[in-house]
């Protein structure tokens, strides 16, 4: 059934809590109902949601936002070894974690407790303790808001990078996620390698998924503030990726900053160790601060607006740039 609403407050639809409408709100649970709404029409422009986890709102949205409640999970095939499930883009993303855990299928026990829904994994190739939807992602299927044709994009051609895919880049704001496929193992293949996840897994009794989840989601709740409670969008900057020559310049000078090797022969840093070096790291400037527990999070304490919260994350990223010479991007999508 298609929904429409008028003057929709987006209040449930971000986490960090920003009180803003949209002009035209629209709802939708199945793929043909989508193209329907593009052959019909609305107003521009458009904003496709799922559960609001990486956006910031600096004002009303003046056009239309458009929310998937496609459901369900089927199974494509299935072997010994493996199981490709496709999902509706609109279900909850913790749910289908816990799901496939339930059923034994094995990937995505590593990316427990995660906010927001199975659309948005693909767009934002969501990542967490060593392992990235990207991995796992065997197709998307969209509709493009230009004409509403189907489009199956494959897993080499959704070019997944860090929390990045085509949807962020050239693809961005011409389709719409409506199933997300999934190759998962049937066969032990555990990411523990980040932090003390083994160590942590071990004393819980062993390797299983229910206890890497079970570690991760305590992992996660001692580190990132609840949105309910406080109004954030998890990470609000991507870890930086400079040049080895930097890297090892800023090494030089301060030995215990951390560092990782990548692919592509340069460096990753960690944003939040930049952060809490400029004294960020539990500060706070009226409504807006950076959580006490994590110096990548930036906290909504009650009240801020979109444009209040963006100013303070650009002091965040000018005195960074001014201390290391590093810039930090952002990883929540501004929309104006």
């Amino acid at each position: 059934m298609i929904r429409r609403y008028k003057s929709h407050s987006l209040l449930p639809y971000n986490t960090f809590g920003i009180d803003v409408n949209a002009a035209n709100f629209i709802e939708f649970e199945s793929e043909n109902e989508l193209i329907q709404l593009i052959k019909e029409g609305f107003d521009s422009p458009v904003l496709v949601v799922g559960g609001g986890s990486n956006l910031l709102f600096m004002d009303n949205y003046k056009g239309t936002v458009l929310h998937s409640c496609i459901m369900g999970v089927e199974v494509i095939v299935e072997s010994s070894d493996n199981v490709f499930i496709r999902v509706g883009s609109g279900m909850k993303w913790d749910d289908l974690v816990a799901y496939t855990i339930e059923k034994g299928w094995q990937g995505l026990e590593n990316l427990s407790a995660i906010p927001g829904e199975v659309g948005a994994s693909a767009v934002q190739n969501v990542g967490a303790y060593g392992v990235e939807a990207g991995e796992l992602i065997e197709r998307v299927d969209t509709i493009s808001l230009i004409d509403g044709t189907k489009r199956c994009f494959s897993q080499s051609e959704c070019r997944f990078s860090y929390r990045n895919s085509i949807f962020k880049e050239e693809e961005f704001g011409k389709n719409v996620v409506t199933y997300v496929t999934y190759r998962l193992r049937k066969k032990p293949e555990f990411r523990l390698t980040y932090g003390n996840l083994r160590q942590r897994v071990d004393e819980l009794g062993g390797v299983t998924p229910q206890n890497i989840s079970s570690i991760v989601r305590d992992i996660r709740s001692s580190k990132l503030p609840d949105p309910v409670e406080l109004g954030n969008a998890g990470s609000f900057f991507v870890n930086p990726v400079v040049s080895k020559e930097l890297a090892q310049a800023l090494v030089e000078n301060y030995p215990s900053m951390p560092h990782y090797n990548t692919h592509d022969g340069r460096m990753k840093l960690s944003a939040a160790w930049l952060i809490e070096q400029c004294g960020w790291r539990g500060e706070r400037v009226g409504n807006v601060g950076v959580y006490e527990k994590q110096a990548l999070v930036i906290v909504n304490y009650g009240g801020a607006t979109g444009k209040e919260i963006m100013a303070f994350a650009d002091t965040v990223c000018e005195s960074v740039k001014n201390k290391f010479g590093v810039l930090l991007n952002r990883e929540v999508n501004i929309i104006m």
